[in-house]
């Protein structure tokens, strides 16, 4: 301990000696700092929450996801899908914008929220910023669409199917039920009439109840597309370069780098200093 408090004691001496050398450094970085801070283009942040479509009507043990959760984060992580964002909006590929789209994009995946996936885009503006999340999700939703429509259109196809045969399956029973009446008036129901008009009201009710879950699965509440439950959120200020951060970072380089050049100014003295004192001891004296 008492080491380490003489190593101090020496570097704080050092740095008295070489305050100029310490100071210079430090001004230095601070005016780079403040350069830096000040001429760096700013960058905000959008937020977009997105939640994965699905179609509820899907074989048993199947996700009713439109897309699992990890390939829409593949997806998304693409050079190809992130392009085509950018082109609709007509932003080209290969710009500035784009590439610090593409370069910012950071992806959380929420699994048990959904599933959701939080997406955070960067651009040089406020507007910029919240167009390009707006523009991921749409892009996002047209793929969805295109996979959730062919199994939203058996799902409705079956629906169909379901409620032509409970229309179909009330006017038999309607039919027999005419026809019992009559049997019944005429001397009695025959046993064959009670057990049709029996089977066809079971049928019936096997019907609605598919026709229940159908309604129920194909519902807002089981069936949905994918969307935003949220509107895109814009940082209020910029995000790059972040004031205290910069500054701090600027203030630690500037002390550290200060305190090499002091420490290595000091060290070429005393090598100056030691290497005249050689020669003054290693020098011939001259004769009288």
């Amino acid at each position: 301990m008492q080491k380490d408090e003489i190593y101090l004691f020496d570097l704080w001496r050092v740095l008295v000696r070489e305050w100029k050398w310490f100071l210079a450094l430090l001004l230095l970085v601070l005016a780079a700092t403040y350069a830096f801070a000040h001429l760096a283009r700013r960058q905000w942040e959008a937020t977009a929450w997105v939640q994965i479509g699905q179609v509820a009507q899907a074989p048993p043990g199947q996700d009713p996801k439109v897309e699992s959760l990890q390939r829409v984060l593949e997806r998304l992580q693409t050079v190809a899908f992130q392009n085509e964002a950018m082109e609709s909006i007509g932003i080209a590929p290969d710009s500035p914008e784009a590439r610090l789209y593409r370069h910012s994009m950071k992806l959380e995946p929420m699994p048990y929220a959904g599933p959701m996936v939080r997406i955070n885009v960067r651009a040089w503006s406020p507007q910029q910023a919240r167009q390009f999340a707006q523009a991921t999700v749409a892009r996002l939703q047209a793929i969805h669409g295109s996979l959730e429509a062919s199994p939203l259109a058996l799902a409705h196809a079956r629906l169909d199917e379901v409620q032509g045969e409970l229309k179909g399956a009330l006017a038999e029973r309607e039919r027999l039920s005419e026809a019992a009446h009559k049997d019944d008036a005429g001397g009695g129901m025959s046993p064959l009439a009670v057990a049709m008009l029996a089977s066809k009201s079971e049928d019936i009710r096997n019907l609605q109840m598919a026709r229940s879950d159908l309604l129920t699965r194909l519902s807002a509440t089981y069936t949905y597309e994918t969307s935003m439950p949220w509107p895109v959120y814009v940082s209020d200020h910029p995000v790059f370069p972040n004031p205290m951060l910069t500054w701090g970072l600027g203030l630690l380089v500037g002390v550290g780098l200060g305190g090499f050049a002091a420490v290595a100014r000091n060290a070429a003295r005393r090598r100056a200093a030691e290497m005249r004192e050689w020669r003054l001891t290693v020098q011939p004296k001259t004769p009288a």
